[in-house]
């Protein structure tokens, strides 16, 4: 078997350094290599199984069988560093720097504000990059499925396009196409679209009779460095010169793996001969997700890329061969040439394959996965498996016995991930045929997002007519997703044959397959009734499709009784989505503002430029110390149960291994928590699936990893708890309910024309923020000391439940943060499972200690937004004027109180949304249950409060059939009106953003159309809402009201700040700097704001409940203001001087250059007895009108558009808090509309990553995206007029979800369906359909409830 030519030796290229490296681990990947091994740290980690694109790298080679240098992006965190020799590898840091000049990707994206907490930037960068590389000038359609693979928490994505889009060459800078229906400057001469780019000529820049300047300039494309795509780095040209020289066989052996890469067939066959067990492996792309999160092992990978009989591609009269190894982008590029130049009629099959791979996965996943890998996989949820079984291609197998050629039917797949494969055999190729006259074939994929997404259900559907008839000569409707493999129809399609294609036809095939194709309602997967519908639905577009062709057939029958009804047309249409147009308007600083004040200016972020180029560090980018050691958290299997034994004897065998510890090796107190009701390590009980046990402490993340799976746990089960309505029953709660009312409900509904009923349930949300939780401890070896550097919002709680576990006061314990890769609240209080944890185990071993939790750890363990179920009863007149309200909340609190009564507060303060109800009471119930601990999370309890608020103003809609707009006006507050809790409205500038947000969406006329819309088409619909939002602005809690500052001013003039709130992407440090710089009156290039520390300013509140700016803003103003004040007689006495020549002559006459700062909201308070108080300094508002159209047969959804209109008071950074505004409205989409955690019956988390959990791509932003920051609005309760904004605009989402709303309720119309239904948010394909009542889900009727155990439970 050994081939005469074998090595061990490996060289490869990374940014144009040689790297040779000798016998590497084949489990290393590139990632980690990067990042350990060569100091690289820009990559980043952010899923480990190729879900985020965060760690996007681009790998150049010389391909033979093209005959050229070829560049593709990949997913570090699965591509094997075994894989590697011979090819070039270019990170982030290779292709610019802020040390010497910015690639134009890099500062493009970064004066685009594109970049907010940085950590998906470096990825999304490289992925533009690779774009540029292939094709210096792409299209606006290019650059958006470019971005397939990639994920951003943060941005809302609009910036990143916006920027971006300047690279196409059909850009113009409202994204609608130069001049084109629609472009902002059609019809007007020059401007920003017509040469004058975003000039003061520009559309956007026209005053209004004495209005303030309007602008929609965020930035200036004319500014930015043109691309050069001679300047590039070279392919070294080293590799070069061995292209010709034959490959050796490589073989590395690590501690459990071997891998080999032979370079012939007969080696290749030798070898699976030798080891039949062995996995063949291209681009790992599901054996690594394999080994890493499902804890498999394979001792022998064979690689198979340099194989030749493997990777051709042969056309034949029958069609085309590819080789199995052969790359789905590689066989994309060639099916596109195929549909090109064949007539269409041959190329039906080829047109199917490429729809799937359209939606298939990101760039990096389709550049190296294998065609062979996707059949041999035999996964049932396969996107092309159904497609080749329905067309019967032809595998070629081989072995060292000999080759044999089979056709993929319904035999092929032998069992749940098995095929007819004979242990010693391997896939050689696979054969795509041309389709024949009278054969039409169609493929359709239904999944929780459009791109990158794993199927629910997908088919391959095919038919063949006898020549000149409607005859069905033969039929294949294969499908995934409907039985633990690939399966045929195999009834239905008997039956069918010899049939018409007509209307008999479709019914009973309806009929056969709803029968044949029938599920469990326990089936693995859950979904059930949704999986059997689809598979109809499917059906019925392939009839539509058919009969389409049918009649377009130039010599078939064209006596066809059977059309296409107009109304029908549009169930045929592929999904497409138009590139996206936006339009961003904010309010010009007053004429006459210093050119270096800043404050009102849309000033880049100030780490854009370092986040763009990798520079930037996050906790896990510090270089390791020496002597440094890794955790990994061993955590409960069980969600309620008392822990018998633990045995660590195999865990101690795992190389590297250092030590368990346990609640016994707490030095200090096992305590903790924000409520004092949670334990460092759970000691007897676990009490949640995910509660942290004990650790593991290793010399690698890898032996950590492995040895803390290696560490046995018994337990004695106990009884869990784990949905709201389990809670409810057993009486499970956290304190006693909270309550509050105003006026006389009961009397209220008397006095109403009608009186309504319902619920509403709304699912939870996991943060997803990009960069997990991490922690490093390092003990400073005398008097209890330790440093921490930390990925917290909350330093403070950090701190003192590290001095609390140790047992030291909090004086000892100094924590660091210098950014966070994203928070969003997830990093307010949960951090301190991890901290402490981290911080113990460097206090036994005595060395720095560091952890980051892989995705899926972080997922199961830290909880998420709080589940919450509402019940209400709406008393109202017939005009839709509300009289009378009662509501009651319960959320799902998890296995601990932490911040969950504080969610309630806010969800009980915001019952009322934007409504004034003169009789109201709301009761809030926090469940006690055995999941992770629930916590804050952008918004905190608000949007749930107000989303129920919006049902039931549904069902008053619904109910009095009035226009949805005219109701929701006729309810809104005053100025000067009191809130249910009796706070007066000042400043109510929700009107204002009412009609504004009527006028800029042309409401009324969209409205209109939709209708005739809705009128011409039967299975697609479209909805539109306006819905407003009130947010309260302060913590709750009123004593964590307060910040503070500290200044110190050197004497060359410059100034380092720091202040208690944590920079997580949201601009604060930015925002103050623009303070501080308008304070002093310098520049703020003379401003430096380095970190938050415990040792800097003490005691800080978390940064959360979006006031970090209105409180550290105003502690560094008057920090600042201390500093002025004692410079005033130096700037007396030397009137021109400079800011220099003052501080200068301070510190000759010894006058202190430091000052502190302190603010804290005065007034703050409330008393629930007596209802009465000011909880809120302020409220924020807003409104959003969303456009959606839904697919009736699939439940998909499109945005169409969206127009926003907030009141931001004076901002202080248009970029920013546009920004904010954008990300919170699309983190809102996927609160509403797409996320959604799914938890086993047991309480087991199923949603652990982001092969399953799906929050927002780039592709489900809406296609039209306007923001526009309502001007004249000073807020005079806070710094420099300005207002909070990073949680108030997510509610304004909600528009897409009762747009949704809408559609499903004209479509419930065409059934003969009207009134109010109940639609449980979020709003997935799966409810969408199953609300969208119509013949098909008549035919698949739901199991009873009670008489199964199902798959999953809403909790």
């Amino acid at each position: 078997m050994a081939s005469e030519r074998t090595t061990d030796q490996l060289i490869f290229f990374v940014n144009g350094q040689k790297v040779l490296e000798k016998n590497v681990d084949p489990e290393t990947t590139l990632l980690t290599y990067l990042r350990r091994k060569l100091g690289l740290p820009g990559t980043k980690l952010g899923c480990g199984e190729g879900g985020c694109g965060a760690c996007t790298v681009m790998i150049s080679k010389f391909d033979n069988s093209q005959k050229k240098i070829v560049h593709y992006s990949v997913n570090a965190c699965l591509f094997p560093i075994c894989a590697l020799h011979r090819v070039a590898v270019t990170t982030v840091e290779g292709i610019g720097s802020t040390k010497t000049r910015l690639h134009p990707v890099q500062e493009r994206i970064a004066k685009s504000h594109g970049s907010q907490c940085g950590f998906c930037t470096p990825g999304i960068v490289m992925s533009m990059y690779t774009l540029l590389r292939n094709r210096p000038q792409p299209n606006m359609e290019e650059i958006e499925e470019n971005f397939q693979g990639n994920l951003c928490r943060c941005t809302g994505y609009r910036p990143i396009l916006q920027g971006y889009r300047t690279f196409a060459k059909d850009w113009s800078c409202c994204g609608k196409g130069i001049n084109g229906p629609g472009c902002c400057m059609a019809g007007k001469d020059g401007g920003c679209c017509g040469g004058k780019v975003n000039d003061t000529g520009c559309c956007m820049n026209e005053k209004e009779d004495n209005a303030a300047m309007v602008s929609s300039i965020l930035f200036n494309p004319a500014e930015f460095h043109p691309l050069d795509p001679t300047q590039e780095p070279i392919f070294p040209p080293e590799l070069l010169m061995q292209k010709d020289k034959p490959q050796e066989q490589l073989c590395f052996k690590g501690e459990r793996v071997m891998w080999i890469q032979p370079t012939t067939l007969e080696e290749l066959l030798a070898l699976k001969a030798q080891y039949p067990k062995a996995k063949l492996v291209v681009g790992n792309t599901e054996v690594g997700i394999e080994m890493k999160l499902k804890n498999m092992l394979y001792p022998v990978i064979i690689a198979p890329a340099w194989i030749p009989e493997m990777t051709f591609v042969q056309h034949t009269e029958e069609g085309i061969t590819f080789g199995a190894a052969c790359t789905l982008s590689f066989v994309e590029v060639v099916l596109k040439k195929a549909v090109a130049e064949l007539p269409s009629c041959k190329t039906e099959l080829f047109q199917a394959v490429l729809e799937q791979l359209r939606w298939f996965a990101g760039p990096q996943i389709k550049n190296v996965a294998a065609l062979g890998g996707n059949i041999m996989t035999a996964s049932p949820i396969s996107d092309l498996n159904p497609v080749f079984m329905a067309c019967g291609s032809k595998l070629t197998l081989a072995s060292k016995e000999g080759r044999r050629t089979i056709r993929m039917d319904e035999n092929f797949f032998t069992g749940y991930r098995k095929t007819m494969l004979k242990p010693k055999e391997i896939l050689l190729s696979i054969e795509m045929p041309y389709s024949r006259k009278r054969e039409y074939f169609s493929a359709f994929k239904q999944a929780s997002r459009r791109e990158d997404d794993i199927a629910i259900v997908t088919c391959g559907m095919r038919v063949l007519f006898h020549e000149g008839s409607n005859r069905v000569q033969e039929i294949k409707l294969t499908y995934g997703g409907m039985a633990p493999t690939t399966v045929l129809a195999e009834k239905t399609c008997q039956d069918l044959i010899g049939r018409e294609w007509n209307e008999n036809l479709l019914q009973e095939a309806c009929r056969l397959l709803a029968d044949e194709m029938n599920l469990s309602p326990s089936a693995p997967g859950g979904m059930v009734d949704f999986r059997r519908t689809l598979t109809l639905s499917f059906f019925f577009k392939f009839y539509l499709i058919v009969l389409q062709k049918l009649n377009k057939s130039p010599n078939g029958n064209n006596n066809l009784e059977e059309l296409v009804p107009s109304k029908y047309v549009s169930a045929t249409e592929l999904f497409r989505k138009d590139p996206v147009a936006n339009v961003q308007l904010f309010q010009e600083v007053p004429a006459g503002q210093s050119v270096e004040d800043m404050v009102g200016r849309p000033v880049v972020h100030l780490s854009a430029a370092k986040q763009a180029c990798g520079e930037a560090v996050y906790c896990d980018d510090m270089p390791c110390y020496e002597n440094e050691r890794y955790l990994t958290l061993v955590t409960s299997t069980k969600a309620h149960a008392k822990i018998i034994s633990i045995d660590t004897t195999e865990a101690q065998s795992v190389p590297g291994f250092v030590c368990f510890i346990s609640a016994k090796d707490i030095p200090g107190s096992n305590v903790t928590g924000v409520a004092n009701d949670e334990l460092v390590f759970a000691d007897n009980t676990v009490t949640c699936i995910g509660h942290v046990i004990g650790g593991v402490v290793a010399d690698t993340h890898e032996h950590s990893r492995r040895a803390a799976k290696a560490v046995k746990i018994k337990y004695e089960d106990l009884t869990p708890i784990v949905t709201i309505q389990e809670a409810i029953e057993k009486q499970s709660f956290y304190k006693s309910p909270k309550k509050i009312e105003k006026g006389d409900v009961q009397n209220g509904f008397e006095e109403s024309d009608h009186v309504v009923e319902g619920e509403m349930y709304i699912g939870g949300q996991e943060h997803f923020y990009l960069e997990t939780h991490c922690t490093i401890a390092v003990p400073k070896g005398e008097d209890g000391e330790m440093e921490l550097f930390v990925s917290t919002q909350n330093p403070m709680k950090t701190q003192e439940c590290v001095a609390s576990a140790l047992g030291v006061p909090a004086n000892r314990i100094l924590v660091r943060v210098k950014r966070l890769g994203g928070g969003f609240g997830g990093k307010e209080s949960r951090n301190i499972l991890l901290s402490t944890a981290v911080a113990v185990a460097a206090f036994k071993t005595g060395h720095p200690v560091r952890c980051m939790l892989d995705r899926d750890e972080d997922m199961l363990i830290t909880g998420g937004r709080h589940p919450f179920l509402g019940r209400y009863k709406v008393g109202f007149m017939k005009n839709g004027k509300i009289n009378s309200l009662e509501v009651s909340y319960y959320s799902n609190g998890g296995n601990s109180e932490d911040l969950s009564l504080a969610v309630m507060d806010r969800a009980l303060f915001h019952m009322d949304n934007s409504y004034n109800i003169p009789n109201i009471k709301g009761v809030g119930t926090v469940c006690k249950t055995n999941l992770s601990s629930n916590t804050a999370f952008r918004g905190f309890g608000g949007p749930q409060g107000m989303m129920v608020v919006e049902c039931w103003m549904s069902d008053v809609i619904l109910t009095c059939g009035l226009p949805a707009e005219q109701v929701r006006k006729l309810n809104l507050y005053n100025e000067g009106d009191l809130t249910h809790f009796n706070q007066k409205l000042e400043e109510f500038t929700l009107r204002r953003c009412w009609e504004e947000c009527l006028v800029n969406s042309k409401y009324e006329a969209r409205r209109k159309l939709i209708d005739e819309f809705n009128r011409q088409n039967r299975w697609k619909k479209r909805g539109i809402a306006i819905i407003p939002t009130k947010f309260g602005i302060s913590f709750t809690l009123s004593f964590l009201n307060q910040a503070g500052a500290l200044v110190h001013v050197y004497t060359d003039g410059s100034v380092l700040l720091t202040h208690g709130g944590t920079e997580m992407g949201q601009g604060l440090h930015t925002k103050m700097i623009q303070v501080a710089s308008r304070t002093l009156g310098i520049p703020t290039t003379s401003i430096h704001l380095s970190e938050t520390s415990t040792n800097t300013v003490p005691n800080t509140s978390a940064t959360a409940a979006s006031v970090s700016t209105d409180l550290n803003g105003m502690a560094v103003l008057r920090a600042c203001e201390t500093i002025l004040e004692r410079l005033k007689p130096f700037e007396r006495s030397n009137p021109k001087g400079s800011w220099k020549d003052w501080v200068g002559a301070a510190y000759i006459k010894c006058v202190s250059l430091s000052a502190t700062g302190f603010y804290r909201i005065p007034d703050l308070w409330y008393d629930y007895e007596k209802n009465e108080g000011n909880p809120f300094n302020y409220f924020s508002y807003g409104v959003a009108c969303s456009e959606v159209e839904i697919d009736c047969l699939t439940g998909d959804h499109k945005n169409l558009r969206t127009d926003i209109v907030m009141d931001v008071g004076t901002s202080l950074n248009p970029a920013i808090d546009i920004g904010q505004i954008e990300g919170g409205f699309i983190q809102g989409l996927g609160l509403f509309t797409l996320e959604e955690l799914r938890y086993s019956p047991e309480g087991d988390l199923y949603t652990r990553g982001p092969g399953m959990y799906k929050i927002p791509a780039f592709g489900d932003i809406p296609t039209e995206f306007y923001v526009s920051l309502l001007r004249d609005c000073p807020n005079s309760k806070a710094i420099y007029s300005s207002k909070a904004v990073g949680e108030p605009p997510l509610f304004l989402s909600a528009s897409v979800f009762y747009a949704i709303k809408d559609a499903i309720f004209a479509a419930r119309a065409e059934s003969g369906l009207k009134g109010p239904f109940r639609l449980d948010s979020p709003a997935t394909p799966e409810r969408i359909r199953n609300a969208c009542i119509d013949m098909f889900t008549k035919l698949c009727p739901s199991a009873k409830p009670g008489t199964f155990k199902p798959w999953s439970v809403r909790v």
